[in-house]
């Protein structure tokens, strides 16, 4: 299975990257903005496309050519605007689900925010209520479609060391999780195809990644 990685320069992205290299049976793919951040990725055994998400679909569906999966990483960030907010979180997640279907890739996995619902639209800060609407559009979007998708809505990210254990379920309580950690499960996501079609909540926890995801 070849991997595409959107958002491959992110924090989640580059922990994902480093964790498919020589891996036995999934390659990767990252797709950077500029050449001048491919060096990372090559040392680490993936392939380099250079490709702004804020494209079309063709020019997108181009970088996915070849891939058997995709996998949505990529954040707006807290210090942007609602303006990046849209383009990224909304419109670029739209984009790569539509260039999914144009390049024949059925696999797709999003990383999207711990809460999604209408619920959590009403009652997210101003500051970050513009966040949850794309989120909440761009998993409704991937949701309509035909795509063998897994929605993952991490907690609260943080740069913490991995532990490689977490809590997964449809529903948890609100929590913290190592960027790390959610590249694991990512991965897991990956190799277990049983996640298709599921989405699920997920938090640093005490049952190994590999088994949470199995269980889920």
């Amino acid at each position: 299975m070849k991997v595409l990685v959107v958002g491959a320069n992110g924090q989640i992205g580059k922990h994902l990257i480093t964790y498919l290299n020589g891996h036995t049976s999934i390659e990767a793919r990252a797709m950077i903005r500029d050449e001048v951040q491919a060096s990372f990725f090559k040392e680490n055994g993936a392939e380099v496309v250079v490709c702004d998400l804020e494209e079309d679909v063709p020019v997108i569906a181009e970088a996915a050519k070849g891939c058997d999966a995709l996998v949505f990483t990529a954040g707006s960030g807290p210090h942007t605007g609602k303006d990046k907010t849209l383009m990224v979180d909304l419109d670029g997640a739209v984009k790569t689900v539509e260039a999914a279907k144009v390049a024949g890739i059925k696999r797709y996995v999003m990383i999207s925010s711990f809460d999604t619902t209408r619920a959590a639209i009403q009652e997210a800060p101003e500051g970050f209520a513009p966040y949850v609407v794309a989120k909440h559009y761009a998993d409704e979007w991937l949701r309509a479609t035909d795509l063998d998708y897994t929605i993952i809505h991490p907690g609260r990210l943080t740069n913490e060391e991995p532990t490689g254990k977490v809590e997964a379920a449809e529903k948890v309580d609100r929590d913290e999780v190592a960027r790390a950690d959610v590249a694991k499960v990512i991965l897991a996501v990956l190799e277990q195809d049983a996640t298709i079609g599921r989405e699920f909540q997920v938090v640093r926890g005490d049952v190994d990644v590999e088994e949470a995801v199995r269980n889920l």
